[in-house]
């Protein structure tokens, strides 16, 4: 009887103290988010959560709105960059491109470099055969970064000579996105470190007090052999980038081989991630080219991701966008940035631009190209013109403006490849690498897509790519 009397109390006391807790837990989430979330909206859902979702939106919070990534980068690799160095140049100059390469310097905190784009490969069946090669024939350093890393015909090719070259006293590091490159068992992973392979997992941990975002990928894909070459693209390492052997879902892609100082640049984007997963110092660096190729070009690297002090990569786009004066060519498997980033293309299409943006017509992620449909509207009503790329689903990643300028990499036009994966994209002040882009893109276009089209689709479907299209900072 005397439980029974009592257990009221129990209940109102343990309420209480939930209470208190959920007021102390949203008070302190609202105070962060106040403090550090400069996107309004992303500001107010996360308060919103915090204050309706008692104790639960605090720890959603804590285990993925809190920046870790950025605090634990500046703890390995220092100050990510120098808020008193400037890029100088000629501001005043009539060149859009010298203005251009002014403000993307003072962008990524990066002086141009040499380069030239010695080959551009289509998907495996041209990148793996001299990406082995390169690895083949090796003498001083490999560093391989990926963010797929299968152990089917064509990842097993690549572990058997990274192993044969580790053998044969070349330093190798390789480094697999934690999640991408397989969350709970990452077989490459394995089969490198039983070779001896230095190898490491991006990001990764299984332990939930150590587990970091699982949002935050390792998107790089890059090689360096030598400081005499690298490759760099939108290639991962499996069979399905085999397009000529018929996987059962093949996927096409644009890879490039690099050289020149530009390669240094990639280089040193690397060892920033792996003294960034493994705490561990840099490789050695191998001798500067004594003269750059021939037919080189200004070229720069950009690496962006959420240890940036600023958004690096939307900046470097918003930049080209705005200085386009004839064309902008756009070819991508993921179409959905911000509002920002499409006001600037309308804008360009309103000065007289000609913007093209090429889609899969099949896309390997039903989310995704659910909301690109409803996100590409307002673009179609100022006149932008949206083509979808015939199949297989095409991995490229391109972009071009005016005939003067190229941007390729492992980037996407997508809010998670914007602000959230660490990304490596390569400019390039070259006309005839723009014109041979450009040409790729133009060849891509198979069926364009018209407001009609979009306004014809059924009520339920609209309401379909309209929710999707809720989900873009994570899908």
């Amino acid at each position: 009887m005397e439980n029974l009397v009592e257990t009221p109390a129990l209940l109102e006391a343990q309420a209480l103290l939930v209470g208190a807790l959920h007021m102390v837990f949203a008070a302190t989430v609202t105070a962060h988010v106040l403090l550090t979330k400069r996107d309004v909206p992303a500001a107010i859902g996360w308060i919103g959560m915090a204050w309706l979702a008692p104790v639960l939106g605090a720890l959603l919070y804590v285990g993925f709105g809190v920046n870790r990534v950025r605090r634990r980068a500046r703890r390995l690799k220092g100050s990510v960059r120098s808020a008193d160095r400037l890029v100088t140049g000629d501001t005043a100059s009539v060149d859009p491109l010298e203005r251009l390469k002014t403000a993307i310097g003072n962008i990524t905190r990066r002086d141009i470099a040499t380069g030239k784009v010695a080959a551009i490969l289509a998907s495996g069946d041209q990148g793996y055969p001299q990406m082995l090669a390169a690895i083949e024939g090796a003498k001083s350093h490999i560093r391989l970064a990926t963010y797929i890393f299968r152990t089917d015909e064509a990842g097993l090719a690549f572990i058997d000579a990274l192993v044969r070259a580790h053998g044969r006293g070349v330093e190798t590091r390789v480094l697999i996105d934690g999640f991408g490159g397989g969350f709970l068992r990452s077989s490459a992973y394995r089969a490198l470190r039983r070779g001896g392979v230095p190898a490491a997992r991006f990001l990764h941990s299984i332990l939930p007090w150590k587990m970091p975002f699982l949002d935050l990928r390792l998107h790089k894909k890059c090689l360096v052999v030598d400081g005499a070459c690298a490759f760099v693209g939108g290639l991962n390492i499996g069979a399905e980038n085999l397009v000529a052997k018929r996987p059962k879902r093949p996927v096409r892609d644009t890879h490039f081989r690099l050289e020149g100082t530009i390669v240094r640049q990639i280089e040193h984007a690397f060892d920033d991630d792996w003294s960034f997963t493994t705490g561990e110092e840099p490789m050695g660096a191998d001798a500067p080219p004594a003269s750059p190729p021939a037919c080189s070009s200004a070229a720069r690297t950009i690496v962006s991701g959420p240890d940036q002090e600023v958004d690096q990569l939307v900046l470097v786009l918003l930049s080209a966008i705005n200085l386009a004066r004839r064309s902008i060519r756009i070819a991508t498997p993921y179409f959905l940035p911000d509002e920002q980033l499409i006001t600037a293309l309308q804008l360009a299409v309103l000065r007289g631009v000609d913007v093209r943006i090429v889609i899969p017509a099949q896309n390997n992620h039903l989310l995704v190209a659910w909301a690109a449909i409803t996100h590409i509207r307002p673009l179609l009503e100022r006149g932008c013109r949206v083509w979808t790329s015939p199949p297989p689903f095409d991995h490229s990643k391109l972009m071009t403006i005016d005939g003067q300028w190229s941007l390729i990499g492992s980037a996407n036009w997508d809010i998670r490849s914007l602000r959230l994966n660490f990304e490596l994209t390569v400019e390039f002040y070259d006309e005839q690498l723009a014109a041979k882009l450009a040409a790729a893109i133009d060849a891509l276009c198979g069926q364009p897509i018209t407001l009609d089209e979009i306004d014809r689709r059924p009520f339920p479907v609209k309401l379909r790519d309209a929710a999707a299209r809720l989900a873009m900072p994570y899908i």
